[in-house]
Formats: C-alpha cells, structure tokens, sequence
C-alpha cells in the first residue's frame, strides 16, 4: 500500500492547517526557503496535538508559548539571513526521560515528578542547533521497563492504528506521537528495542544508532551502571525514512559530556548490496504474518538490485539476548527492586521480578564473564557483516504487536513476550544499529496490525540499513500520518 498524499508544496499556503502532514525534510526545506514559517509548523503542530493527543496521550507535557517563542525567534534568524540548521522549523517531541532543561525528567514515576533539568542532554542540545522545534515531551512505561507504554504518573498511551494493540515501549509515546501527525520527529531511547519494538508497533520507522554515534547524558540523574552505559543509545522516529537520515545527521554531534561519545562519518566505504535474510534467527518461533513481511521487503530489495540469500544461521543472538538481559536487569538489580517497589507501580515490578532468577546470577565474576563475552560475540557480527553480508534482515519481533498489556497477563503472557523480542534484546549487546521498517498492516487476531522487517549494519553503518530502507520504503508503507481509531 502507498502512502497518503501529502499536499504538495504550491498548495501550501492554501492549506496552513495541513502542515501537521509534512515530513521533517519537506518542512524544513519549505522553511528555509520562507516559503512557509517555522511559526506556521509549530501552529500547525500544536493544533494537531490539541486534536488527537486526548485520544492518545501520547505527548504528558508541553508549554505551546515556548515552542511559539521558539519557532519566531527561527523566523527572525532566516530574516536576518542566518543560518538556522538542516532541520529549521520541524516540530519534534522529546521523551520524557531525557533532560530538557526547565522539565522534569519523570521517566514515568512519581519519584521523578519534580526531578527537573537545569541543563539539556546532548542530544536535545544537537536538535535544538539544527533547528528543530521542541513541541511537547512524550510518555513511557515507568523507568522505561517495557514494550508497552503505562505508568501511575502519566497514564497509558495507546496506539493511533488499533487501540487494542500496544503502541510499544518504552518510547511508545514517542511512536504514537509521529505515527499521528504530532511532529515529524519523534526521540527515543534503546536499550532493548524501544525505539524499534514502538515504531514497529505504530507503523512507523525507527533507527537505533550505533553504540557511541548520538552523544546523551541526564546530569539531573547518578550515572548509569555500566550495562546502560555501554548499550543504551538515543536515536529518531519518523514516518519517512529519509527523515531518520536527517535526524540521525543532526543528532549524531560529539559532545564531551558524554565519555562514549565518538566522532565517525555518517557515510562509510561502498560495500557489495548483499543482504542475509535469516527468518527464524537461533530458532525464533517467527509467525506467519512476519515471516511474509521478510519475505516481501527481501523481494523489494531484490527488485532494487541487492543480491539477497536466505540463511539459516547468523552468528549468536540468544546468547547476546541473555546476555543483554541480565547486564541490563542484573547489574544494580536491588537497588532498581527497592526504587520499583518505592515507586509501586506495578508493571515496573513485574518486569523486575520476572526476572528474579536472572539477576540472582549476577555477581562480580559474572559481570567479568559477561563483558568478555561481548567482546567475542561483537567480533563475530563485526567480521560477518564486514566479509559475508553487509546487511542482515531480521524480525523485529516474531509476533504481530501485542495486544495491550499482554506481559501483565501471567508467567506465560510473560514469556512469550520476552521470548518474541529476543533480536531487539540482542542488538545492543554488540552495539550495532537496528532500522525497523514498516512495510504494511496485517490481519491479526485484535484486528488491524502493523507489520515491518528489522535491518543491521555493522557498527556506524547506519547508511546501509537507511539505504536498504528507502529501497523497500519506495515499494509501499502503510498511509501516514493517522487519525487515531478504537
């Protein structure tokens, strides 16, 4: 299916109130030229969200008057003839646990409702230079825990496709925002798919960067344990993948504040378009409706000219996934029980005491063991996609998006939820890049679901997996932006 039509750029002026439509490169482009105001995109922006956000809650906190002051001080600049950055104008949302200075850091708890930032993170320091337009902040699930989105100080997000569905998590507000038309960019954060699994959820796009390519430091906050400082990354969500182009460009700014921060080109050496196509990856139960979105996006590469083989094994994931889960839930594991527990927000305690016999293997030998093995497993994807296949084609999840909640369902709802997003798990462990891709909408068992393919790259090749996503993105994507439906 093709995406709706968006009014083209001489009919602007007569439909101001369409502006919400326009992806982040169309706008700026129209902005930088003066065709249309950075003023006329954040009304537009705000006015959408005032339509749709109660129905969604997606976007928990915003103050229209500053994002107004924002957008005329752009106006003024381009007056004066400044420079005013690739992304001039482009209404973004922000995610609520990431420092906006002026904000609260909530990350979904009660405990956090008065955490507020003195300073920005890197990140929204590297938006705000190239221009964007901060329109509101968006929600997650509390501490950022799940693939749904929920939590006792904000409330549940829901998802603008079907409403039965999980918009995804944890940057679910952040996906059903872009998936609505609230902004044209949408950050996130990924440490175990939440910025993949939500857009993959909403029917959007989503880049997880590579480990060290978006600098992003919460000075409100102590530092993380080593598992989130090497594998949690912040990164873009768009309807358009040319937009996560621009907005992986904008945001990946070296800042000493973050000590993982590196400079690299966006743009690496030319590589043959080869692409492993592997289904079920270390077993992964992949469900017939996913398997055919595989199988559809390796056609539309081949269609675009990349030579595509369907492989039965890849170098570990379970093992990486197991790894990744216990070094994100099992480093620091009481202190984040104690806080859960403090906070009593229920889904949090789930998810931390599901995985109680998990952390119980965490020790000092452990997290020793752990940090070698990541240098072997990094090494074996390193070397298979620099000399086998430079691009490998995976499930985002082997299940269409769950229904809402399905992890809160009892030790099998649990399970299955963890077992189907074991490659999301996965990937960070290694630090590599994960694009999810929506490719169409699936007949599922709620009703209507997304559906989309999950693209990796070796370490700071994000180019490849944008390059195979506007391949299979020229070949049909679901309508975009939506109204939200029951």
């Amino acid at each position: 299916m093709s995406s709706s039509p968006l009014p083209s750029s001489s009919s602007l002026s007569a439909l101001p109130a369409e502006l919400w439509q326009l992806g982040a490169a169309q706008t700026a482009a129209l902005v930088a030229s003066r065709r249309i105001s950075a003023t006329e995109t954040t009304q537009a922006a705000l006015a959408r969200l005032q339509a749709v956000n109660p129905a969604l809650n997606a976007v928990v906190d915003h103050r229209p008057d500053e994002a107004l002051r924002r957008a005329a001080d752009i106006d003024a600049a381009l007056a004066r003839g400044e420079a005013v950055g690739p992304l001039a104008g482009v209404p973004v949302t922000l995610k609520v646990n990431v420092d906006q200075a002026g904000f609260a850091t909530t990350n979904g708890v009660r405990l956090q409702k008065d955490l507020v930032a003195e300073h920005n993170s890197p990140v929204v320091d590297s938006l705000l230079a190239a221009g964007a337009v901060v329109i509101g902040r968006t929600n997650t699930p509390a501490f950022s825990y799940r693939w749904f989105t929920s939590n006792q100080l904000h409330g549940a997000t829901r998802n603008p496709r079907n409403s039965a569905l999980t918009p995804g998590g944890s940057s679910g507000g952040a996906a059903a925002a872009v998936a609505a038309g609230i902004g044209a960019i949408g950050h996130g954060t990924d440490i175990a798919g939440s910025i993949r699994y939500p857009a993959y959820a909403c029917g959007v796009h989503g880049l997880r960067p590579s480990f060290g390519r978006v600098a992003a430091w919460n000075a409100s906050s102590p530092e993380r344990t080593i598992g989130g400082q090497l594998t949690a990354v912040s990164g873009p969500i768009a309807r358009h993948v040319h937009d996560l182009r621009l907005a992986l460009a904008a945001m990946a700014r070296p800042d000493a504040r973050d000590p993982w921060s590196v400079a690299v080109p966006l743009v690496g050496p030319a590589v043959p378009r080869r692409a492993a196509l592997c289904v079920r990856p270390d077993g992964l139960a992949t469900t017939a409706p996913v398997e055919a979105a595989l199988r559809d996006a390796a056609a539309r590469l081949r269609d675009a000219g990349w030579l595509v083989d369907e492989v039965e094994a890849l170098p570990p994931l379970k093992a990486a996934a197991d790894d990744q889960t216990l070094l994100w839930v099992g480093d620091g594991y009481e202190a984040q029980l104690r806080t859960a527990e403090r906070e009593g927000d229920p889904a949090a305690l789930v998810v931390l005491r599901g995985q109680a016999e998990v952390a119980a293997r965490m020790d000092s030998a452990a997290l020793s063991a752990i940090l070698v093995r990541r240098a072997t497993l990094t090494r074996q994807w390193q070397r298979f996609l620099h000399e086998r296949y430079p691009l490998v084609l995976l499930p985002v999840s082997a299940e269409l998006p769950f229904p809402v909640d399905l992890d809160l369902q009892g030790p099998e709802g649990y399970a299955r939820v963890w077992a189907a997003q074991m490659t999301q798990i996965a990937l960070p462990f290694m630090g590599l890049p994960g694009l999810t891709m929506s490719t169409g909408m699936a007949d599922g068992e709620h009703g209507p679901a997304p559906v989309g393919v999950q693209l990796v790259a070796a370490r700071f090749r994000e180019d490849l997996c944008l390059e195979a996503a506007e391949a299979i993105e020229a070949r049909g994507v679901p309508p975009s932006p939506v109204t939200p439906r029951g």
